[in-house]
């Protein structure tokens, strides 16, 4: 009697499971690096909007007014709030700027704090 050549039921599925456990591992590191990939693009841009915010307060003519405000704007493919508040401090010729910036998400229009920075200006 000859033997046939091949594989035994048992040696396909070991295989079937190796490799299923390969594809399922990488799927979840692929999805684990678009996920960190949207986090640094998002924090990315909401610093570079915080620090343009900063920028132009520190740009206008004259000490800012005690304040706070929020605007919105589009910036890159998504729409963001940007909140400002200008605080006194001790010394009467300098205001301390606080910026967070949020993004919008969702169809319900919630906003996610993203990045907030804080900084001085003066006369």
């Amino acid at each position: 009697m000859r033997r046939s050549a091949g594989f035994t039921l048992i040696e396909v599925l070991v295989a079937l499971l190796v490799f299923g456990l390969i594809a399922s591992t990488a799927a979840q590191v692929g999805s684990q690096y678009i996920g960190s990939f949207e986090k640094i693009r998002d924090k990315t841009m909401a610093a570079w909007i915080a620090d343009n915010r900063l920028n132009e307060i520190r740009l206008q003519e004259g000490l800012p007014e005690v304040s706070e405000n929020s605007d919105d704007y589009d910036y890159g493919p998504f729409r963001w709030r940007v909140t400002t508040r200008v605080q006194e401090t001790e010394d009467s010729t300098m205001r301390r700027v606080e910026v967070d910036v949020a993004v919008y998400r969702g169809a319900a229009n919630e906003t996610f704090n993203v990045h907030s920075l804080a900084g001085f200006t003066g006369e």
